[in-house]
């Protein structure tokens, strides 16, 4: 949980802690770890002040054994490793959604694909397409490229039972479930 800051915004801090959560699971490497945002406001697309670890107990003792959080313990209360209550009986996959929010990229892309000219990339993929998405996101820089990207992030619909598989390297997946609490 984020703890208030008089120089930091909680979307600043959200989107530090998410960076470095993203760097320590690359490094774990094994998809056994996936993310909730249990303060997610459906109002103002916030994210909320809380981001909640699911995984086994050896998976999130390996991901806390890390220095992941080195630098954000003056910005964030964790608590131990616990199990999901024992009322937590609905589940829901937490999943990255990618907008496709720049025409120029896209016609880049068919180009280079398809081998069209940029006329007909022009043709095909016009302005107009631009699509914007109206979810809570997280800010991040990209490694290796060093852009800045937005991370959009849906919880989708409440589920009565656990789908399991494994997280991308962001604790995200389209299938694999939480429990919901």
């Amino acid at each position: 949980t984020l703890l208030p800051d008089p120089d930091f915004s909680h979307a600043h801090l959200l989107n530090a802690l998410f960076a470095k959560l993203h760097r320590a699971l690359v490094q774990l490497g094994t998809g056994e770890v996936g993310v909730s945002f249990p303060g997610l406001s459906t109002r103002g697309n916030h994210l909320g002040s809380t981001l909640r670890l699911h995984g086994t107990e050896p998976a999130l003792q390996r991901l806390q054994a890390l220095p992941w959080l080195q630098g954000m313990r003056d910005h964030v209360q964790a608590s131990a490793i616990s199990p999901a209550p024992a009322g937590a009986h609905a589940h829901r996959a937490v999943r990255r959604v990618q907008a496709h929010s720049n025409p120029d990229r896209l016609r880049r892309r068919q180009m280079r694909r398809h081998g069209y000219d940029e006329a007909e990339a022009q043709r095909r993929i016009p302005d107009t397409a631009a699509r914007q998405l109206d979810l809570p996101f997280v800010q991040l820089h990209s490694a290796s490229t060093e852009q800045a990207f937005r991370l959009f992030i849906q919880h989708g619909p409440l589920q009565p039972t656990p789908r399991h598989g494994t997280f991308s390297a962001y604790g995200l997946s389209p299938e694999t479930t939480i429990p919901w609490f």
